[in-house]
């Protein structure tokens, strides 16, 4: 297989845009009519209507995105049924030819990683063959163990031509409890872009861009920009786009002058815009992926993409 940065260039270049789409079911929001025909207050109905969900969004998101993100944390939360429904959402953008980002945000040592690392990208031998669980495209991974249990995950990674998305600057309100702490004369989170710089060094695609990159929120555009300049071999995952406040100006500072380097995530705006009572919800989605859209060709590099190939 070939490079993730380059297979990662290639897609948003062939879409013309840098959005993800990120796969965050949730029960309450999700149409009324797909709660109606899986309502039986079971777990396994809830995830098969998250797979119903799943495979209508991502059926009206694959002509125009070229990356998803499934969250695992909904679809686990519906206990073995969850699980299922979550692989077939995967084997359904592989059929599309997306890139899939599993956000589980792993970590651990030794085997136990190299576990979680086989399950996400080559698989898990058995009986003298290989079996396929996740087969995802890129996995994030939290570095707070360090270099020697990202190693695993670098491994696996590398030798089934995928990628990682390492935690540097979360969205989230609390993240600078721990990641804005000064260390050496630097915050933290600028250490951890430093070593997410050298993994991805140590591996650069024919694009010049790394199979490590760095999940940044759009929340802290300050804290983004510095990220880019420590990386610039990185693609950044950038989340917070939208519902969680990062607006499209925000995050102009993650991409490269060419319009590569970021991929931008947003889930709630894209896949609930609609009230779970709207029939025509797939319209609405549609709708909420072409405004983001434009909203980023608007205020970001990213415009630079549109019609290359």
């Amino acid at each position: 297989m070939d490079h993730f940065a380059d297979r990662l260039t290639a897609a948003v270049r062939c879409k013309g845009n840098a959005l993800c789409l990120g796969l965050d079911p949730r029960w309450d929001q999700l149409p009324q009519s797909i709660r109606r025909r899986h309502g039986d207050g079971t777990l396994a109905a809830m995830a098969r209507a998250h797979e119903e969900f799943g495979a209508r969004v991502i059926d009206v998101a694959a002509p125009l995105v070229a990356v998803v993100k499934p969250q695992m944390a909904f679809f686990e939360a519906c206990g073995p049924a969850g699980l299922v429904a979550l692989q077939r959402v995967m084997e359904r953008s592989r059929r599309y030819g997306l890139i899939s980002i599993l956000d589980g945000k792993r970590n651990d040592i030794a085997s136990t990683a190299a576990a979680y690392a086989d399950a996400a990208f080559g698989g898990v031998g058995l009986a003298g063959r290989c079996h396929a669980v996740w087969d995802a495209d890129a996995l994030t991974v939290n570095p707070y163990l360090g270099r020697e249990a990202i190693e695993p995950f670098l491994t696996s990674a590398r030798a089934a031509g995928r990628g990682l998305f390492v935690l540097v600057r979360t969205s989230n309100p609390g993240a600078g409890q721990f990641q804005d702490l000064m260390c050496a004369g630097r915050p933290l989170y600028l250490h951890v872009a430093a070593a997410v710089a050298a993994w991805g060094r140590e591996n650069l695609g024919r694009c010049g861009l790394a199979d490590v990159g760095a999940v940044v929120g759009a929340t802290h555009p300050a804290e983004l920009a510095a990220v880019r300049q420590a990386i610039p071999e990185a693609w950044l995952l950038v989340p917070g786009f939208g519902a969680q406040g990062g607006a499209a100006a925000d995050v102009a500072a993650a991409f490269r002058t060419d319009g590569l380097g970021a991929v931008v995530n947003s889930s709630r705006d894209l896949i609930f815009p609609y009230h779970p009572d709207e029939s025509n919800w797939e319209a609405c989605i549609e709708a909420a992926i072409r405004a983001s859209i434009s909203d980023l060709a608007a205020h970001t590099p990213m415009h630079r993409l549109a019609g290359l190939s």
